[in-house]
């Protein structure tokens, strides 16, 4: 197993010097993708309105979309075995493409970082009020959302250790409360047999079921992400190289189970599915919990709940924070000599962390003024996600055509091309599917509400990138994946599970 010492001598070759400290473990990593992905979060986010558009078969699209993301995690593997550095998406972009497609992808992605971070917190609220006996209203969701903001950035802000730390805890109480909550619920409330996984129950009657389906499948598009976060700490991690390829895998073996776990189970619970789809039963989880558990044990499965979503938002913000800082360390954002500072004792970066905690904030206060503006910034999240996820992987196909030959200790071989391929096709047609418009009756902006946001995103990166040309900063290298070969020397062995597991 390599040193720390050989980890800082790699990241040199790259350019870069260590301000990090090595604390987390591949374990630790893991968990961090794990609650950022957040099976909890994701299924009970959108599990009532997925089945009322879909029916019980908007299960298969966790399955669908677990396969099509495993795609995108192995090339990201590949990448980041080859370039283990802080931020991950915007050095990925900027060694596999060059300054410009860097810049542009990270600009996307902090954005949809950032309106995550809000919409994550904003969540939380209603799950609070269950547990307080609170009527959840705009208000009311607003502080529970900023005190959520606020314990995750107190969290990020005492070192790796406690991140670390934190989203083990997240990892355990999560998946503990998926396996307890759902087992109980199999046991005790199914009504129905697995036959029903096939039955829509007339949910998309009104027109194609295939549009039904896709529409619903939005549950597994917004489920599956937060592999990528393991990447995001590349400097905090011992032997980056062999270790974040695996845990970004396990991030989507075990999270995707415990995703399609915990709506399985919930499915089988629900006792009239034409309530569902026909809205006179809005709440079917807290139906279902309720008459699963009764009011005391309910409080207890909330607990478990709001434990996921405080971890997930501290995931989110330690990625958004170190994107910021890698960003910055490049000088190509505003407020880079702020953004690049590491605390010395801790090993964080203290001002991009506020910034990642205080835009979410500012996104969540506007509720105040407009629900419907709240939605509208947040609706372009998971877009801007998927986009900042495949222009790395364009880029990662663009520098193997051109002769790319991965040389990190993590390696698809004659797999490569296929597999890039692969997670790009996957990648469009997801967002196509996420961007579609659904609201007929709408206004024109109101249904192109996610294609707009977009188009605002890159517009206003567009103007700064060329107007102030920030990708003109900084001296690291760019463009080199190609012609990199000194990196790398002599073959790295592959990767053994019992040694990358120490």
């Amino acid at each position: 197993m390599t040193t720390p010492i050989d980890d800082d001598a790699q990241l040199a070759a790259l350019g870069y010097r260590s301000e990090f400290k090595r604390d987390m473990s591949l374990w630790a990593n893991f968990a961090l993708g794990f609650t950022y992905l957040s099976p909890v979060v994701g299924i009970y986010t959108l599990f009532a309105v997925s089945l009322a558009t879909g029916g019980p078969p908007m299960f298969w699209s966790l399955v669908i979309v677990g396969l099509g993301q495993l795609l995108v995690a192995l090339v990201f593997g590949e990448v980041v075995s080859q370039y283990p550095v802080a931020g991950g998406i915007y050095p990925w972009a900027r060694r596999l493409w060059g300054r410009k497609w860097a810049w542009m992808t990270a600009w996307v992605y902090l954005f949809a970082l950032l309106a995550t971070i809000a919409g994550v917190a904003y969540g939380a609220g209603p799950y609070l009020g269950a547990l307080f006996d609170f009527e959840a209203g705009t208000g009311t969701t607003v502080l529970c959302a900023l005190i959520l903001i606020a314990a995750a950035l107190v969290i990020n802000l005492g070192g790796t250790k406690w991140l670390a730390y934190a989203a083990i805890i997240g990892f355990v109480a999560e998946l503990l409360g998926a396996l307890v909550v759902g087992g109980w619920l199999l046991i005790s409330q199914r009504h129905h047999g697995l036959e029903v996984l096939f039955d829509s129950f007339g949910a998309g009657s009104g027109g194609s079921y295939v549009g039904a389906f896709l529409a619903a499948g939005l549950i597994g598009i917004f489920q599956y992400y937060g592999f990528e976060a393991c990447g995001d700490v590349a400097e905090e991690v011992p032997d980056p190289t062999r270790r974040i390829p695996k845990a970004m895998r396990m991030t989507i073996y075990i999270g995707g189970a415990a995703a399609m776990f915990v709506c399985l189970s919930l499915i089988l619970a629900v006792q009239d599915y034409a309530a569902v789809i026909g809205g006179t039963d809005p709440d079917p989880i807290g139906t279902i919990l309720t008459t699963a558990f009764g009011p005391v044990a309910s409080l207890i499965v909330l607990g478990v709940v709001l434990i996921s979503f405080l971890s997930c938002t501290l995931s989110l913000m330690a990625a958004a924070s170190r994107l910021m800082y890698s960003y910055a360390r490049d000088d190509m954002i505003i407020g880079s000599r702020a953004l690049r500072v590491v605390l010395p004792k801790r090993h964080v970066p203290p001002y991009a962390m506020v910034v990642a905690a205080a835009v979410p904030a500012l996104i969540i206060l506007v509720s105040i003024a407009s629900a419907e503006a709240l939605t509208k910034i947040i609706s372009f999240a998971t877009l801007g996600i998927y986009l900042g996820f495949h222009m790395v992987v364009l880029a990662a196909l663009r520098a193997r055509l051109k002769g790319w030959r991965p040389a990190g200790a993590f390696r698809l071989g004659g797999w490569g091309l296929p597999v890039t391929i692969g997670a790009l096709a996957y990648g469009v047609l997801a967002m196509i599917n996420i961007a579609w418009p659904r609201t007929p009756d709408a206004p024109w902006y109101d249904n192109w509400i996610v294609v707009l946001g977009a188009v605002i995103v890159i517009g206003l990166g567009a103007v700064y990138l060329f107007g102030a040309r920030p990708y003109r900063s900084g001296s690291t290298p760019y463009g080199d994946a190609i012609t990199d070969s000194t990196l790398f020397p002599q073959p790295v062995p592959p990767v053994n599970d019992q040694e990358v597991s120490r």
